[in-house]
C-alpha cells in the first residue's frame, strides 16, 4: 500500500481567515492520523498565509506517523528542519509569494545549491526529498546531487487526465522505472484527488507516499475528514 500523507495548510487557512484557534491546526492533525494518514505534510511559507513557525514547532512533538516539511530551503527553512529534524523535508522550487507549487526544479541550474542542501539534511539524519518533473533528465539530476527521494509534480498528469488518461501518466511511468533503479525513493502530489488517484497508483510503479491537501480538505467539506482519508486509502490499496 502507497502510504497517505495529509497535507494540512488549507486547515491553517481557514483558521487564519477568521483568527483564533478553530479549527484546532493540531487537533486535526492527531485526527488525521487517528483516521488512517500515514503522515502529515506542511509547507510554512515565509508570509505565514496558512502554517505558521508558531504552528511548525507546535505540531513536531505531536505528529506520531511520518512528518514532512515542505519548504524553499533559505535560510528560515533550514532553521526549522535543523531544530525541528522531521522525517523528510521536501525542498521546493517555490520563490516567496507563489500561491501554490507549480513546477519541479530546474536541477542543472541548481545542482550546487541543492547538493549542499542536501548534504546538510543527510548530516541532520532528515530524509530528503526534491520537487521533480516527470521527465528522465530531472531524474538522472536528482541522483546525481543525491537527494534520498524525489516527489512528482503531478499537475499536468491532473490536467490532461480526462483528455487522455494513458499519455497522460506515461512520462511518470517511464521516470519511475528510471527513479527506482537508481535507487530513489519515490513520492507524488499536486492535484491528485479521488478520481484520478487509484488510475496514478495502478499504473506508476514503486510508488512510496502521495502528499494530498486541497482536495482531502474539498471532499470533506461534504464527507467528513474521518470517510475522506478512508476513501483516498481506498485509493492506494
Amino acid at each position: 500500500m502507497v502510504n497517505l500523507s495529509v497535507n494540512i495548510n488549507k486547515i491553517a487557512t481557514l483558521r487564519n481567515a477568521r483568527g483564533g484557534s478553530l479549527p484546532n491546526l493540531v487537533q486535526f492533525a492527531k485526527d488525521c492520523e487517528n483516521y488512517g494518514a500515514q503522515g502529515i505534510t506542511i509547507h510554512p511559507r515565509p508570509d505565514e498565509r496558512h502554517i505558521t513557525t508558531k504552528d511548525t514547532y507546535e505540531l513536531a512533538p505531536v505528529v506520531t506517523t511520518e512528518f514532512n516539511i515542505e519548504g524553499y530551503p533559505d535560510e528560515r527553512y533550514m532553521k526549522l528542519i535543523q531544530d525541528l529534524k522531521p522525517a523528510q523535508a521536501t525542498l521546493v522550487p517555490d520563490p516567496p509569494g507563489v500561491l501554490t507549487s507549480d513546477n519541479g526544479w530546474d536541477i542543472e541550474s541548481n545542482k550546487d545549491f541543492l547538493s549542499t542542501i542536501i548534504l546538510a539534511l543527510k548530516k541532520l539524519g532528515v530524509r530528503s526529498s526534491i520537487f521533480v518533473n516527470a521527465d528522465i533528465q530531472s531524474i538522472y539530476l536528482a541522483s546525481e546531487v543525491k537527494t534520498d527521494a524525489i516527489e512528482f509534480y503531478t499537475g499536468p498528469y491532473a490536467d490532461a487526465f480526462h483528455v487522455d488518461k494513458e499519455k497522460a501518466v506515461k512520462p511518470y511511468v517511464d521516470a519511475a522505472e528510471l527513479a527506482n533503479k537508481l535507487g530513489l525513493r519515490i513520492n507524488a502530489g499536486h492535484d491528485l484527488n479521488l478520481e484520478n488517484l487509484n488510475f496514478f497508483k495502478t499504473r506508476v510503479k514503486h510508488l512510496s507516499e502521495v502528499s494530498i491537501g486541497h482536495a482531502i480538505v474539498t471532499d470533506a467539506l461534504y464527507l467528513g475528514i474521518k470517510k475522506t482519508i478512508t476513501a483516498y486509502k481506498a485509493c492506494l490499496i
